[in-house]
């Protein structure tokens, strides 16, 4: 008789940088909307995505994030002019960085998201969880 293990099913651990202006108020209409967002999702309010220093997200994996999410307003509806625009470049430069760690670019997703788009929320939220578990646990040597 062959005994068939259950597999255990990997649950990411998601860390996600929310601007205040637009993605964070697109948080609050999902839930006012009652939209199911997944629960591996921890959430981190920034006055804008343009604060949001690489150092941060470097940090979350090493205390053990398996993915970033950066959700900012939509080009030319930043409260602060070109926050997002910074975010947006710094992004691109971190992937690079991300890349020489060994850390997929999956990993760490940058997408805007208004104050009125709960659905886009919540997808984009839905999108990064799965692509994160078809990766698996992130290994990232930090002894280093």
């Amino acid at each position: 008789m062959i005994r068939q293990q259950a597999a255990t099913a990997f649950e990411p651990k998601i860390l996600a940088f929310l601007c205040n202006w637009c993605s964070y108020a697109g948080a609050d209409k999902a839930g006012v909307a009652q939209l199911s967002c997944p629960p591996q999702v921890r959430t981190i309010k920034v006055m804008c995505s343009g604060r949001i220093d690489p150092q941060f997200i470097l940090e979350a994996y090493r205390q053990g994030a398996d993915g970033v999410v950066i959700l900012a307003c939509h080009p030319g509806d930043c409260h602060y002019k070109e926050g997002n625009v910074h975010a947006a470049r710094r992004q691109r430069i971190l992937l690079r960085l991300l890349a020489q760690f060994g850390i997929e670019a999956a990993r760490c997703r940058m997408d805007y998201v208004s104050a009125g788009e709960g659905e886009k929320f919540a997808r984009v939220l839905t999108e990064v969880v799965e692509a994160v578990s078809m990766l698996g646990p992130l290994q990232w040597n930090t002894t280093d």
